[in-house]
């Protein structure tokens, strides 16, 4: 079984080193003038998946899907399939993070044999990394990837984040904790990645992870495409810069939304 890392560097390589959004929040379906509800749902993703079939990743954002119960969790396993059918690598943005039983929980349905599994998922380490060794594991067995929240842009996480133990942050310190479990799961490129924002003025140094780093918080939210390279020490091919509302805007016409996705990968090709 090839691993999510390399599946994943293969599409870069061939598609384009950019993560588009699927995020149907109240207002772009309103935008775009489609109900609030599990059919104006499935319509947003029926658009997204025939305007982003040609890139290399889609990461829906599970919350807006869990929103409608029952039925919206079947629009999202029908938007995996659908995407997955056009060669295009899901990422389902669902930060789970708990210990035990119930992480091993969350990693069948995530990164096992489920109707949810994607290609990769995101997941939150602040219960301690450790508590992610079910969903590491699960994803390791079945060539699934896991991008573990590491330096988010958001204010409410410095004071955690940023916090120093032993001479570096707490973000380093997950950081480095993905990077071993990628040495120790050679060959490169590794499956398990982090999450960095970036607006952030001081990243963490990611040059040793040896895996993907996901960069959200470009475009709407202030980070600009030129400014990404060598972001925390990346080296080429490394980043993953994550679009989402920049992109959406531009629907519900398809011929416009794919004009704004092939934009926005012709401005972060240059991290190829």
């Amino acid at each position: 079984m090839t691993g999510f890392g390399r599946r994943l560097a293969d599409a870069v390589t061939r598609r384009g080193p950019l993560c588009l959004g699927i995020d149907p929040h109240p207002e772009l379906l309103r935008a775009w003038d489609l109900p609030v509800d599990a059919d104006g749902l499935g319509r947003f993703c029926d658009i997204c998946v025939a305007a982003f079939a040609d890139h290399a990743v889609v990461k829906p954002q599970v919350a807006f899907f869990e929103a409608h119960g029952s039925a919206g969790y079947a629009v999202l396993e029908r938007t995996i399939g659908a995407l997955r059918e056009t060669g295009v690598l899901v990422l389902a943005d669902a930060k789970r993070g708990d210990i035990g039983s119930t992480m091993a929980a969350y990693a069948q349905a995530w990164a096992g044999d489920s109707p949810l599994a994607a290609d990769a998922v995101t997941a939150s380490p602040y219960l301690g990394f450790g508590s992610l060794q079910p969903l590491l594991d699960t994803a390791l067995a079945n060539g699934r990837g896991v991008f573990v929240l590491a330096a988010t842009s958001n204010p409410e996480g410095i004071g955690v984040q940023r916090a120093e133990r032993g001479g570096r942050t707490v973000a380093q310190a997950i950081v480095d904790a993905a990077a071993a479990v990628n040495r120790d799961a050679q060959p490169e490129p590794g499956s398990v990645g982090v999450v960095v924002g970036a607006t952030l003025a001081t990243p963490p140094d990611v040059s040793a992870l040896g895996g993907p780093v996901l960069v959200p918080g470009v475009g709407a939210q202030g980070g600009r495409p030129e400014a990404l390279g060598g972001l925390g020490g990346a080296h080429p091919g490394q980043l993953l810069p994550a679009v989402s509302r920049e992109v959406l805007r531009a629907g519900p016409d398809v011929t416009a939304l794919r004009a704004a996705a092939d934009a926005m990968r012709d401005a972060v090709a240059y991290l190829a």
